[in-house]
């Protein structure tokens, strides 16, 4: 097994997934200052050329004074540092970090119901899933690194891009439970009411991941996830699935004590437990990469775009791997020497075989878990 970056592992199946060809409508959102005096109409703006320089960019940030940022819990992928550099850098911008435990689905829908109001959220953090369903909510942008994201991680027009990624895993108290050396191990009394996902499969990115390394797990494909629904619905019935919403806390507690989640936010539980273990399963693994995208009626265009910049720098990319996460922009960062080569190395061993869904395979794998996750496992 190698440490290579997440994205050469997914090659072009990630690459199908990104092939749209749609094109979000812009918001007619205020105008944003630009410096010297020029207006610029930042919610049209798709990339730095259209404020005329990054200088402008962040003066029309400053100028609105304000971000709105969801669903960024701060332990989840180093989010906490990632935000608090932001405000010490930009303190004229006050950062509004709304409901950070809510799935992507729900970032939506929070954009949908606020639209035209200063609540509603500037940018998004998607799992692709949701993001391929959404991009007529999006504005393109493509941040003055473009060139160095893997095209399998953007879409064409910069609607939505690849940020970090990781593997679906099992965390686990070491000091209380065996290391499951497979996932039907799982299903043992050993695990009895200890087994827990992160969300709703219907709603959430991680969630529907964990039922997607179950089908893979259970000698399924991708096409189809009835077998990784049958895993979980055999995990009810044995009585191992464990109906807690994970969080640190949950964690830390040992409430829920064995967990499906990425590899990146189950090995941040170490902090909080020492006999915190992680495995990634050795021969077919279950990738992805969350992706950012900028509300088409977000309330402060500017600095939604200036957050997007700031993201995609070498310093907030170094701090996504300082989380665990591998970075869009991972091996562009190695070839130029500027990535954190002691936290690449750190990073866990990947799989022999990875995949991810492509587009018709999560629309598909959407519907049936909309269809029979909810009777799977009552």
């Amino acid at each position: 097994m190698t440490r290579r970056p997440l994205f050469t592992a997914l090659g072009l199946v990630a690459a199908s997934a990104l092939s749209l060809t749609g094109c979000a409508s812009s918001a007619s959102a205020p105008a944003g200052e630009a410096s010297g005096g020029s207006s610029v109409d930042a919610a049209t703006a798709t990339s730095v050329e259209d404020f005329g320089s990054f200088e402008a960019l962040e003066e029309a940030a400053k100028a609105e004074g304000a971000l709105n940022v969801i669903a960024l819990p701060r332990d989840w992928a180093n989010y906490g540092e990632i935000i608090d550099l932001f405000a010490e850098r930009y303190p004229e911008i006050d950062i509004t970090e709304q409901s950070p435990d809510i799935s992507s689905a729900e970032e939506i829908q929070a954009a949908e119901t606020n639209a035209g109001l200063d609540t509603a959220p500037d940018v998004f953090d998607l799992g692709l899933t949701v993001a391929l369903q959404s991009t007529d909510q999006f504005a393109p942008y493509q941040v003055q690194t473009w060139d160095e994201i893997p095209d399998a991680l953007k879409e064409p027009s910069g609607l939505f891009v690849g940020d970090y990624g990781g593997y679906m895993s099992v965390g686990y108290d070491s000091s209380k439970y065996p290391a499951p050396e497979k996932i039907e191990d799982l299903l043992g009394s050993e695990y009895r009411s200890a087994v827990a996902i992160n969300g709703d499969p219907t709603q959430a990115g991680a969630a529907f991941a964990a039922v997607g390394l179950a089908t893979l797990q259970s000698g399924g494909t991708l096409d189809d996830f009835q077998p990784g629904i049958d895993f979980f619905a055999d995990l009810q019935k044995a009585g191992n699935l464990l109906k807690v919403d994970v969080t640190t806390a949950t964690v830390a507690s040992g409430e829920t004590p064995v967990v499906f989640d990425w590899d990146y936010l189950n090995a941040t539980h170490k902090a909080d437990n020492p006999d915190w273990q992680v495995v990634v399963f050795e021969d077919k693994g279950y990738a992805g990469y969350y992706n950012q995208a900028i509300n088409k009626d977000a309330p402060h265009p500017a600095a939604a775009r200036l957050w997007q910049e700031f993201l995609y720098s070498d310093e907030v990319q170094n701090l996504w791997l300082k989380g665990g996460a591998r970075p869009a922009r991972m091996d562009a960062m190695t070839e130029a020497g500027t990535i954190d080569a002691d936290l690449a190395a750190a990073l866990p061993a990947t799989p022999a075989e990875t995949l991810v869904p492509t587009q018709e395979q999560s629309d598909t794998a959407g519907a049936l878990l909309g269809e029979k996750w909810a009777s799977a496992v009552q």
